[in-house]
């Protein structure tokens, strides 16, 4: 695949982001483009392995190695560089629905996996994958395909998440009547609220929706099943119901000062600023604002770093990022071989934007919060914090202990809690009587997404956990199988 000595010959290319100075002034994409020649170059850099590990999706050390969705990465690799875009499409979109979401949000756990990161920068996989699907909605390949026969079975997939649009897809090109119930006033999920524009712009998503529109996939919108919507009348209404809802229940901070005004989830911040921005262009004022306030994020991830990069395109007047973890290595350490998911420093575009305009990094490692602190008024005005240093508790697990003496008061106006998801909202799942595994996700075998109600699958978040968009697909694809499986009695789906 490739040139067989590509990866000898050419060094890893990826383009220049946006400048800071000219992105923070607006919520347009940051990153840009190779051109052609360029792209086939690095698609000329996969060395043709003789075990290729970058599509193998196993779980090493806890984390993703390699493509969850198994992508067929060499071939559509080989293509790029033979120039053969059209035949790369259609390599790719055979085990990813949506390409142009993965290639631009996905932490590229086939690139840890790439065998040539052994000893060398790896294959540019993530943006060879974006490079494929734009050129293809560029030059106007992407069509509706809508099912030349229908099967007469009707499905409802309630959730529009990635793992939900996945299922809903799939289940359609398998000639199903689908319907996808969404709560929010537009469709997308987290891809729609829970991801700036900057990062995954909201035309993007909204193309790919029209086109499944065209398919014939039904979007109700505004339709909370559970409380506007009784699930009851759906289980009747439809051969099988699909629950793709995510982990929505953030974790919270239960610490002096908790009830002060100014202190929000990360999701709240995130989504009022996503829905005023799609809205009126942020001119209706109905979004949390960090403009000219002192913003603390309590919390590392992608959704601390979209916090901080809202936060500066807002005009924050600083900004800070409590993460309590340790400082990762620059490099992989012994104990984190190749092909696991390295866990090395990674400086992400909102921090990037920070140390430009700050001088210095945000993030403050292995510190936590002890108290807020609050002014006359109820709003927050400070956080107080301690570092921790991470000890083996008497059960031998790593657990962070308070260094005494080590306390600081930070100015805050805003605070941000970017510390995950604890599992899915309650209220659904009760009404259904679904069964919770112990870290309260819905209760479906992997292999299986069944419920222990008949006719009901889970996927996504909502059944394993919180965790990465590529994920969410792979599991709504696999749930998509396991539904035509049991509506039909066999399933072509893979």
């Amino acid at each position: 695949m490739g040139k067989p000595t590509g990866f000898m010959d050419y060094e890893r290319l990826l383009p220049p982001d946006r400048p800071v100075s000219e992105r923070i002034h607006d919520w347009n994409e940051f990153h840009t483009r190779l051109n052609e020649e360029e792209q086939r170059i690095q698609g000329a850099r996969c060395m043709n392995c003789g075990i290729p590990f970058c599509h193998s999706g196993m779980l090493l050390g806890d984390a993703a190695s390699g493509c969850p969705l198994n992508n067929l990465i060499p071939e559509w690799n080989d293509l790029i560089y033979r120039g053969l875009w059209r035949q790369a499409v259609k390599r790719l979109l055979k085990t990813n629905n949506f390409p142009e979401f993965t290639g631009r949000v996905c932490p590229a756990p086939c690139e840890g996996s790439c065998t040539i990161g052994i000893n060398a920068p790896q294959v540019t996989i993530k943006m060879n994958e974006c490079a494929i699907i734009d050129k293809a909605w560029d030059e106007g390949w992407i069509k509706p395909e809508p099912p030349k026969l229908r099967t007469g079975k009707r499905v409802a997939v309630i959730g529009s998440g990635p793992s939900g649009l996945a299922c809903a897809d799939q289940l359609n090109k398998s000639g199903h009547a689908v319907t996808v119930f969404e709560r929010e006033d537009r469709p997308g999920g987290l891809l729609m609220y829970g991801i700036p524009n900057m990062k995954l712009d909201k035309a993007v998503v909204l193309r790919r929706i029209a086109l499944m529109r065209e398919e014939g996939v039904i979007f109700r919108t505004g339709a909370d099943v559970g409380r506007d919507i009784n699930p009851a009348e759906l289980l009747k209404r439809f051969d099988a119901v699909v629950l793709c809802c995510g982990a929505t229940q953030p974790r919270d901070l239960m610490i002096e000062g908790r009830e002060l005004k100014g202190i929000h989830f990360a999701m709240e911040f995130l989504r009022s600023n996503t829905k005023s921005l799609l809205d009126s262009s942020l001119t209706d004022g109905r979004y949390i604002s960090a403009k000219d306030r002192d913003v603390i994020i309590i919390g590392g991830g992608d959704t601390g770093t979209d916090c901080v990069g809202t936060s500066i395109r807002h005009g924050c007047k600083s900004v800070r990022q409590l993460e309590i973890m340790p400082l990762p290595p620059e490099a992989r350490a012994p104990q984190n071989p190749w092909p696991e998911w390295p866990f090395v420093l990674k400086t992400d575009y909102g921090q990037q934007e920070a140390v430009s305009l700050q001088g210095c990094d945000p993030r403050i490692y292995q510190a936590t919060a002890k108290r807020f602190e609050g002014d006359e008024n109820g709003n927050v005005k400070a956080v107080h914090t301690v570092s921790v240093e991470w000890k083996k508790n008497e059960n031998g697990h790593m657990t962070p202990v308070e260094i005494v003496g080590s306390e600081r008061v930070l100015p805050a106006q805003l605070v941000l809690l970017a510390m995950g998801f604890l599992g899915p909202e309650d209220y659904l799942p009760d009404a259904l009587s679904l069964e919770r595994d112990p870290r309260s996700n819905i209760k479906a075998e992997y292999g299986s997404h069944l419920t222990n109600v008949e006719g009901i699958f889970a996927a996504g978040d909502m059944r394993r956990g919180q965790s990465l968009v590529v994920w969410a697909i792979s599991e709504g694809r696999a749930a998509a199988r396991e539904c035509d499986r049991y509506l039909m009695g066999g399933t072509q789906l893979a």
